[in-house]
């Protein structure tokens, strides 16, 4: 994950007593991270992300330019984690219905019966998402926040778990549409998708140059380690993992501090803090512990904080990142001793 700069504050951690250093959770994350790896190279901020937003129920967008292998890693994912898989392309000219499914006519029973669309799947790839209108972006709303599809006031549940992987090109790329606030704080976290080191792009080469198909090389090659009923059962038993008092009132000063910041013209909402609890609670269980520190908190911050944030204009002049300015806020909140 983006690495930020050390907190000049001691953290001291109780070792774990309950939580054994082979819990089925850090068991299976190692797992899975083994099988992924087989056809994945790098990007370890993506992968990580993408697990513990899975095993917290939340939702995951994924901004890079063309080419980085996005489309790849969520299909290996589906593999891995044994889930449905389902994928929609958005262009400009996708409609909702094209999305969710819509009434047909049956010519048989002379009726109308509802078709289900590509979202009735567990993990959902909504490729180029922010290259469709807002009115296809708003179909999804619904869909990611209730887990269900509503047509003609008749409700249509989505298979669980249910993960939306988006994708988006950068803004400043052609043919691109801003997504909404509302949409963008629907998802947990937010991963950027850089270009790879030279030694990490050489072994791309290697292992993507022979003009193999890539479904027989996930159907062969990479093992499922586990399954829809299983990840279930985990997101359940990690949102038990421990969170002191002193950590819930450290998140939530990072939150609220994200409001008054001077280079921020809209700070996170409430939603932010809860994709921060649930986070921490999932990547301590993925490290073999019951409870959650403050460096669990700090890994996962900027994923979910930078598509919550929104630069006041002369910011954005002074080509000010985001998360440079997120790694300063954090650098300036104390750390709780736990």
């Amino acid at each position: 994950m983006s690495e930020i700069p050390p907190v000049e504050t001691n953290i001291h951690s109780t070792p774990p007593i309950a939580s054994p250093a082979d819990s089925k959770a850090k068991v299976l994350y190692d797992a899975a991270l083994t099988e992924i790896r087989k056809v994945f190279v790098g990007q370890d901020e993506l992968v990580n992300v993408a697990m513990v937003s899975l095993f917290s129920g939340g939702h995951l967008l994924i901004e890079g330019v063309p080419g980085l292998g996005k489309t790849l890693f969520v299909r290996t994912l589906g593999r891995v984690l044994g889930c449905q898989f389902g994928r929609i392309q958005f262009t400009a000219d996708l409609m909702p219905s094209d999305v969710t499914g819509a009434p047909i006519f049956d010519m048989k029973t002379q009726d109308f019966r509802f078709r289900a669309g590509p979202v009735f799947t567990q993990l959902l790839l909504a490729d180029e998402i922010n290259r469709s209108p807002a009115k296809t972006h708003a179909a999804l709303l619904e869909i990611m926040q209730e887990r269900r599809v509503t047509i003609d006031g008749v409700s249509h549940t989505v298979p669980k778990p249910f993960l939306v992987l988006a994708t988006q090109n950068p803004l400043e790329s052609e043919g691109t549409y801003s997504l909404p606030e509302a949409q963008l704080d629907r998802f947990m976290f937010k991963a950027i998708v850089n270009y790879p080191d030279e030694a990490e792009e050489a072994r791309v080469l290697d292992l993507h140059s022979r003009q193999i198909d890539f479904g027989d090389i996930l159907e062969k090659e990479v093992s499922q380690v586990t399954t829809g009923q299983t990840i279930l059962e985990l997101i359940e038993s990690n949102a038990q993992v421990r969170v002191e008092p002193q950590l819930l009132r450290y998140i939530n000063r990072v939150v609220r501090a994200t409001r008054s910041w001077p280079t921020f013209h809209l700070g996170a909402s409430p939603r932010a803090g809860i994709a921060l609890v649930q986070g921490a609670r999932t990547l301590a269980a993925f490290k073999g512990r019951d409870f959650a520190v403050p460096d669990d908190v700090v890994e996962i911050a900027l994923p979910a904080l930078r598509h919550r944030v929104i630069l006041n204009a002369e910011a954005e002049v002074e080509g000010t990142q985001v998360d440079s300015e997120l790694k300063a806020l954090l650098r300036s909140i104390e750390v709780p001793r736990i």
